[in-house]
């Protein structure tokens, strides 16, 4: 997993690993996105294992969507 203050991409092999990764990926852009008081979270599957977790102006503040590419 790799990180930048506003995006986080995630590699995994296994569910498990998956949902402990988004877990530690929203809660950490949680606290990114209370200091801006702007951004939601939009978490995006581009394909099996591989993820992004990201603030998005184009979700509302305080909400997290999913995105299937």
């Amino acid at each position: 997993m790799s990180t930048s203050s506003d995006c986080i991409e995630i590699h995994v092999d296994n569910r498990g690993a998956l949902d402990e990764r988004l877990t530690e990926a929203v809660l950490g852009l949680q606290e990114v996105a209370m200091a801006g008081g702007t951004h939601g979270i939009l978490l995006t599957r581009h394909k099996p294992g591989h993820y992004t977790a990201a603030l998005s102006e184009q979700v509302p503040f305080g909400m997290t969507r999913e995105l299937v590419q």
